[in-house]
């Protein structure tokens, strides 16, 4: 079997693979990117057709590589972004090697790693930082079974309304993507039941300024995962027709049927909780906390943002709140799809080495994992709110790559001088 040797291993060609490909170049730190399928092929094959980045192009992006063939205020396609990541990747002289996935990581005696490939080969590395992102193994709630008589896929797989047999659509899920994937359909002339559970719902836009800037101007960006669950919260927030505030009253009026939490399943009906005005409820609160903050910081600094008082309407609660459904028949009703947008959890099992808690989680302090020379980026709340996003990865991927910088610089002294400093 084939060795081959690398200081730094950088498993994922996305977003956070880039990153860190870019600014370990511009040290000077020789590395290797393993991408199993494409470069950002989840951007590629797994999100449907229609989807656009839910933050607008002045924002979602490197600080070195604009869309320049983009308005800033306008929200790139997904094909558009795949081109922009490679056009980075070629941009750095990234070296990335794709369709190579790696099978099994494991460290070894003198510290090193050891990465068994889908190549048939061997890679060993001093460093390695797993850069596979938040979105890898879809969760598919087993709750209704397969003979039920309905199509059943995972937000992931869905692509666009003609995929779908004729008839209603259940979604279950409201965050970005079953907002989205909700509205589209209704769009498309389907009979939509959108399952809403405890969300936030920000403003698309206030007072001139797009929720990503208030998201800046309000230090929310750098907000840590202080209280349990945080990191969890589901956001409703879309870019999709040109940018508008996911508004779920509006999707009722407009004939979609709000239900609440999806329970259980039983003799052909589905079972939800009587939560769903609540949820509504939750949402507005932070729809509405949002456009106070906002506009307490408009009078601290003396801002002249113009007023947008209408912001602050909230439209009548739709009859499927005042009366909630809280069971479906999905025959009588005929659904004949239900689309689970219920997100993702890590998946590590390739990876054997004891650096994961209970839950799976790795144990990290800012991506720095407590195994020498073994980082981890591009997940949720990393080191803030933003270190999910393309933007907010590469300040994370910088501060890593000077950690990985440090570590060589020590293992240099310590070959020379038989010293090293603490903390490597």
């Amino acid at each position: 079997m084939a060795v081959e040797t690398v200081e730094t291993l950088v498993i994922g060609g996305g977003q956070a693979g880039l990153a860190m490909s870019a600014h370990l170049g511009r040290l000077g730190l020789p590395h290797l990117v393993l991408e199993r399928h494409r470069i950002a092929e989840r951007w590629r094959t797994e999100r449907w057709d229609s989807l656009v980045a839910n933050g607008p192009a002045w924002h979602d992006r490197f600080p070195d590589l604009t869309f320049d063939d983009i308005d800033g205020d306008a929200f790139a396609p997904k094909d558009r972004i795949v081109r922009y990541f490679e056009t980075y990747a070629a941009q750095n002289g990234s070296p990335i090697r794709c369709g190579v996935d790696v099978r099994r990581l494991e460290r070894m005696p003198d510290g090193q790693f050891r990465a068994e490939t889908s190549a048939g080969g061997v890679i060993v590395a001093r460093n390695v930082v797993s850069a596979t992102g938040p979105f890898q193994k879809p969760v598919f709630p087993w709750m209704i079974p397969a003979d039920a008589g309905v199509m059943q896929i995972h937000s992931s797989a869905y692509r666009n309304p003609g995929q779908l047999p004729e008839g209603a659509v259940l979604v279950v899920g409201a965050g970005s993507s079953g907002a989205q994937i909700a509205d589209e359909l209704l769009r498309a002339g389907r009979k939509v039941f959108l399952s809403v559970g405890p969300h936030d719902r920000p403003p698309r836009a206030y007072r001139g300024r797009d929720f990503v800037w208030w998201l800046g101007a309000l230090g929310k960006w750098d907000a840590r995962a202080i209280t349990p669950g945080m990191e969890h919260v589901t956001i409703a927030v879309s870019g999709a027709e040109g940018g508008q505030t996911v508004d779920f009253r509006r999707m009722a009026a407009r004939g979609m049927v709000l239900v609440g939490r999806t329970e259980g399943f039983a003799a052909g009906r589905l079972r939800f909780a009587p939560d769903l005005a609540a949820n509504i409820a939750r949402g507005d609160a932070n729809y509405l906390s949002v456009l106070d903050e906002a506009d307490a910081f408009v009078a601290r600094e003396g801002l002249t943002l113009p007023e947008e008082p209408e912001a602050r309407v909230i439209g009548p609660d739709p009859a499927c709140m005042t009366d909630p459904v809280l069971s479906l028949d999905l025959a009588a009703e005929g659904v004949a799809a239900v689309i689970w947008a219920t997100g993702y959890v890590l998946d590590y099992g390739w990876m054997k080495i004891d650096v994961f808690d209970a839950q799976g989680r790795p144990r990290h302090q800012r991506g720095v994992s407590a195994v020498p020379g073994l980082y981890f980026l591009g997940l949720p709340w990393l080191s803030r709110r933003a270190s999910a996003f393309i933007w907010g990865v590469w300040t994370d991927a910088q501060h890593l790559a000077g950690q990985i910088a440090r570590r060589r610089e020590d293992a240099l002294a310590e070959a020379q001088f038989g010293e090293s400093r603490p903390g490597l």
